[in-house]
């Protein structure tokens, strides 16, 4: 082989462990932007299989300039050390423009690239979001936004437990997807999946709505309570801190379309988080 020719195979192998990270993260087929960006952390959903990427979890959040991103994929449940993130945390990594998905926000995640940078404190969070709230779900799809923030005028948490076909389903679904992943991918497989489904009533500006929650926080949280409290009493404290808690003292609702049907908002978010108090004119 001429000398020439064996450089540049030698230059292919050395490259080939970037190529198979960008190909698994789906970087490659993208429209890569300039440098590094960085996102507040708002929402981050329950793990869903995916057929192409083994499991992901559709992050979302808001850039410095106040911008809404949606990150995908992110395959959370591989990340270690530093690219671990929860909300209120600040993210950096390196965006691309997705080719198979129009919404402005949304943006593909070179994921080697990502990590966690900082904590966002309580007085930064003051007023910082103000910008992005609409006074509906209608107002935002006026607006051509896929993502949004709603501070509901009434709020009413509620739950029913799903039927062991549905279980089988998901169990079924999650499996089909990993079936073909690492021995890594086929561990995260065994993730439990919630017995109930949650549900959350709301009222916005345009009148009423129920819809499933998909907020990872959510559903954490009752497993969590489940071990210590039992199922049931587990969800009446989630229903106390929801609809008391939570609304007396200022939540909002983390709402997004689905890429397939853009109609279609999916609750993704239930965010503690304060309202702004205007200062009286005197």
């Amino acid at each position: 082989m001429p000398q020439n020719a064996t450089v540049r195979l030698w230059r292919v192998l050395l490259h080939l462990p970037m190529i198979a990270r960008l190909c698994t993260s789906g970087f490659l087929g993208a429209r890569a932007l300039n440098d590094v960006e960085q996102t507040i952390v708002l929402v981050k959903a329950w793990p869903q299989p995916s057929q192409k990427y083994g499991e992901t979890v559709c992050c979302a959040g808001v850039t410095p300039a106040g911008e809404w991103r949606r990150l995908f994929p992110v395959r959370f449940r591989h990340l270690v050390g530093s690219a671990q993130f929860s909300r209120w945390d600040v993210v950096e990594y390196r965006p691309a423009r997705p080719r198979d998905d129009n919404r402005i926000e949304s943006r593909r995640v070179d994921e080697q690239s990502l990590r966690r940078v900082r904590k966002m404190s309580e007085r930064e969070r003051e007023g910082f979001f103000d910008p992005l709230f609409r006074s509906s779900i209608g107002e935002a799809a006026k607006r051509n936004e896929s993502l949004t923030l709603i501070r509901p005028h009434s709020l009413r948490f509620f739950w029913r437990p799903k039927s062991t076909r549905e279980l089988s389903d998901e169990a079924e679904k999650r499996q089909k997807a990993l079936r073909q992943g690492s021995l890594f991918d086929r561990e995260l497989a065994k993730i439990e999946p919630c017995p109930y489904e949650l549900r959350m009533a709301f009222d916005d500006a345009d009148g009423p709505h129920d819809m499933a929650c998909g907020d990872w926080e959510t559903a954490a949280t009752f497993f969590n309570w489940q071990k210590l409290y039992g199922a049931k009493s587990a969800l009446e404290r989630l229903k106390a801190i929801y609809e008391k808690d939570y609304f007396q003292a200022g939540v909002a609702l983390a709402l997004g379309t689905v890429k397939k049907r853009p109609s279609q908002w999916l609750l993704l978010g239930i965010i503690r988080l304060n309202e702004t108090v205007q200062p009286r004119l005197l």
